[in-house]
Formats: C-alpha cells, structure tokens, sequence
C-alpha cells in the first residue's frame, strides 16, 4: 500500500489521455517543480522535461504543443516562461499560471543561487572542467532528439495530405534550420518567414491536389 500511494503521489498511475481539467493545482505545482528540480543541462533538458509532462498527463497533443512552442517564440521575452504561462492557462486559467510558473522558477532559483555561490570556488579543478565539456554534447543531444520528436507526427501528417506538402514541410525545416545555423538572421524572421511560405505553398498545393471548397 504505500509503494502504490508513492508511485500515486509522483503522478505514475497517471494515464496520458486525462482530461488537462482534471489537473489539479497542486498536480500542476508539484509536476513543474519536478521539472524545475530536474532542469540541469540548459533549456534543452527543461524543454524535454515539459514536453514529457504535457505527453504523460494529456495536457496537450504534439500539434498544440508544437503551436504553443511557436507563438513563444514569436512573442518577447523566455520562451520556456512562456511556453509554462501557455500551459498553466489552459489548464487552470489565472491560478494555473501561478502554480506551473512558481513550480518552474522555485527550485531554478534556490539552485542557481546556491550553485553561484559555490562555483567560484571549484570552477578551475580539472575535473569541472570535464564536467563542462560533456554537458554540451548532452544537451545538444536532447535538442535533436526533441527536434526529431516533434518533427515525426508534424511530418507524418503533412505525408497524409500528400508527396507535395510533405516535400514543402522538410524543405522548409532545412532551409530554416541552414540559415539559423548561419547565425546572421533573426529567429524571428526565419520564423515569421516560414511561416508566411509555408501557408502560402500549401494554398497552392491542396491536400491531396483537391482544393478546399469555398
């Protein structure tokens, strides 16, 4: 009996289709501060940690999750802040907000000031030195498995409504990908340009050469 209310307690009985009502405030809480606890690695390992959170509790699918990730990046300020104010407000509205932020940020805050404090101290040992340099390649590791998670069902439905779109959509993830990886254009035009392109090739090419009745 208690292993079971353990396991109950962290959410593991918890199927992925509920209800994002169902949530509670202290199940929003206590899952954002799990991720805020866990987030070491960068914003890559945070991103995979939400993302993870919204697939197990049903709070969003991959095609609102990937919208949601868009509009926060369109829009100023940090896009993981956003992207849990997104979250939390479909969820529970207003104090939906305030549990999934304040889970995020507690745990964030208490650490990083704790780790400020004692890395002056230890940060020329060889071995933090060490520690630095494999971070780097793990977190770029979860990018791209992030990246591919999120490009799977995004493509498998463009391939859906036909070779053309499908073509349309991976060119467009290249061409994004090469000239932010040239660092010389702002993100958000990529974006906004992407976007625009995009909506206006699958316009001209209808699903499954059928256009859309007026």
């Amino acid at each position: 009996m208690r292993v079971a209310g353990l396991m109950k307690f962290f959410g593991k009985n918890v199927i992925k289709t509920s209800s994002p009502s169902s949530s509670s405030l202290w199940l929003i809480f206590r899952t954002l501060l799990g991720v805020g606890l866990q987030s070491f690695g960068g914003g890559s390992s945070t991103f995979y940690l939400i993302h993870e959170a919204c697939r197990r509790y049903g709070w969003m699918d991959e095609e609102e999750f990937v919208r949601s990730w868009a509009l926060a990046q369109v829009t100023p300020g940090i896009n993981l802040i956003k992207l849990t104010i997104l979250i939390g407000n479909k969820l529970r509205g207003a104090t939906g907000i305030a549990a999934a932020v304040g889970g995020l940020l507690l745990p964030s805050v208490f650490i990083t000031a704790l780790m400020t404090a004692g890395y002056s101290a230890i940060r020329s040992l060889p071995i933090m030195k060490g520690i630095l340099k494999g971070v780097l390649p793990a977190a770029l590791g979860l990018s791209l498995a992030m990246g591919v998670q999120m490009a799977t069902p995004l493509l498998s439905r463009a391939r859906g409504e036909g070779w053309m779109r499908l073509g349309i959509s991976l060119g467009v993830i290249v061409i994004a990908g090469l000239l932010l990886a040239w660092n010389a254009t702002s993100p958000l035009l990529v974006l906004l340009l992407g976007g625009g392109v995009t909506a206006a090739l699958f316009n001209f090419f209808p699903v499954n050469g059928r256009r859309d009745a007026p």
